[in-house]
């Protein structure tokens, strides 16, 4: 594989600085002490490295050998306090960050990355799906969602997250996040669907080019919400249970047999896809037209007789036929790539992404995701492409096993760059330590 330098760290992270620079910064001018760009790159380096007390130890490798790897690494100029750099981000409206996801994925389209995720022909998956990441029996603002059982208030804040997704790729490529949260003067609390009604047409204005598949659970297969998805010319795969939608099961149960393809497969199991084309999604004369697709799994015991059914069956505006009904099933039990492969790892391999890293009284607390999301991303563009990144995982064995290295590495000796990292957990008997610098030997 040819090495994408325009998709290296130190691409992304020059990337990153210039947008960052060019962000509006509403703090006083006359009462800055850390710029704008040094708090959020600095926010960055914590939730790249998955180290919360990242700023700690640098502060301590600067007073040592008077230099640091937020410098050297991240371009921080001057290293903020924990605090300062939580007031200055609870002040950095949040719909900023979306210039950086958009710069890295433009990236990876001018490389023709993007191409393996394509499902067919131009179009690509799209999941949305929510998730918590602050939770809180005291700390709350009044953007918080609020939960009560027992007489006991519980404060939350969530998130819905859009990403790009592949049935036969690995990685998850994050593109856009809406805040879930409650505004001022709402008597009713936000909730998942709008949230989602927000992000689609902000999704659509980041990447006006990019032909997308959007995929989501059964809260997203009703009218409303497939009516929105058209209108800005994305296709769908949504979840439909029956037990949700009892009319357009009433006409299935009409139909003598459904079309459908029977095989068997290597464990014995009987596999059936079904489909049907044009029907009402319920009973109403505006109901939407919709095309339902299902996969049947049956799996027998030593007698031969039927022992467990399982059944996922979705609703479409893309015509199913023999042809494209596998296809169309793999696409659409791709979108738990969303929940397994990026929310599952941001909260269980590393990431923190629950950590309350500090709840504030305006955007603190999303932009910490963010932060988190954005790391995550640069590290699936770095398992994408980088070989200097991929030879280290190999090495590794796992993710957490090489990034415990990195971190230790990073808080005792001076890096000249994040390249240089790397090829030092490679090979470290290329490179010396000398007063607190890395230093490589050169090859005879």
């Amino acid at each position: 594989m040819k090495e994408k330098k325009h998709l290296s760290f130190t691409a992304l992270r020059k990337m990153t600085s210039e947008k960052v620079n060019g962000w509006f910064d509403p703090r006083r001018e006359g009462s800055v002490t850390h710029t704008l760009h040094d708090v959020v790159m600095s926010g960055l380096a914590c939730m790249y490295f998955q180290e919360p007390s990242l700023l700690q130890f640098q502060t301590e490798l600067e007073d040592e050998v008077h230099s640091n790897n937020l410098r050297t690494l991240f371009g921080v100029r001057s290293i903020p306090s924990s605090n300062a750099m939580k007031d200055t981000l609870d002040k950095q409206p949040s719909e900023q960050f979306n210039s950086i996801f958009k710069g890295t994925v433009q990236r990876l389209q001018r490389s023709k990355q993007l191409n393996q995720f394509k499902l067919f022909a131009d179009w690509s998956l799209c999941s949305i799906d929510a998730t918590l990441y602050y939770n809180s029996k005291k700390c709350h603002c009044k953007k918080c969602l609020t939960k009560e059982k027992g007489g006991t208030i519980t404060y939350q804040h969530h998130a819905i997250q859009a990403a790009l997704m592949h049935p036969g790729c690995k990685q998850v490529l994050p593109l856009y996040a809406e805040s879930i949260q409650n505004g001022d003067g709402n008597k009713k609390q936000d909730c998942e669907i709008n949230a989602a009604k927000r992000l689609l047409p902000q999704l659509h204005s980041l990447y006006p080019r990019m032909n997308l598949i959007i995929t989501g659970d059964d809260l997203f297969s009703r009218q409303p919400m497939i009516r929105a998805t058209r209108e800005l010319g994305y296709h769908y795969f949504f979840v439909a249970k029956p037990s949700s939608h009892t009319y357009m099961m009433s006409w299935l149960e009409a139909y003598e047999s459904l079309p459908a393809l029977h095989e068997i497969n290597d464990k014995g199991q009987q596999i059936i896809h079904e489909w049907v084309n044009d029907i009402p999604l319920y009973d109403g004369d505006d109901a939407v037209r919709v095309n339902y697709f299902r996969k049947i799994v049956i799996t027998f015991d030593g007698l031969g007789q039927e022992k467990m059914r399982s059944t996922g069956s979705w609703v479409t505006d893309m015509r199913v036929t023999a042809t494209n009904v596998k296809l169309f099933v793999r696409g659409a039990k791709c979108r738990w790539k969303v929940e397994n492969e990026c929310f599952n790892t941001l909260k269980n391999q590393g990431y923190h992404l629950t950590h309350n890293y500090g709840h504030g009284e305006n955007h603190l607390s999303f932009n910490f995701y963010l932060l988190t999301v954005l790391a995550f991303l640069f590290h699936q563009v770095a398992e994408l492409c980088d070989i200097a990144y991929q030879a280290c995982r190999k090495k590794a064995g796992s993710k957490r096993s090489l990034w415990e290295k990195l971190r230790t590495y990073i808080n005792l000796a001076v890096f000249e760059s994040h390249e240089q990292l790397l090829r030092f957990y490679v090979d470290r008997d290329r490179c010396n330590i000398i007063d607190g610098f890395v230093v490589e030997r050169t090859p005879p």
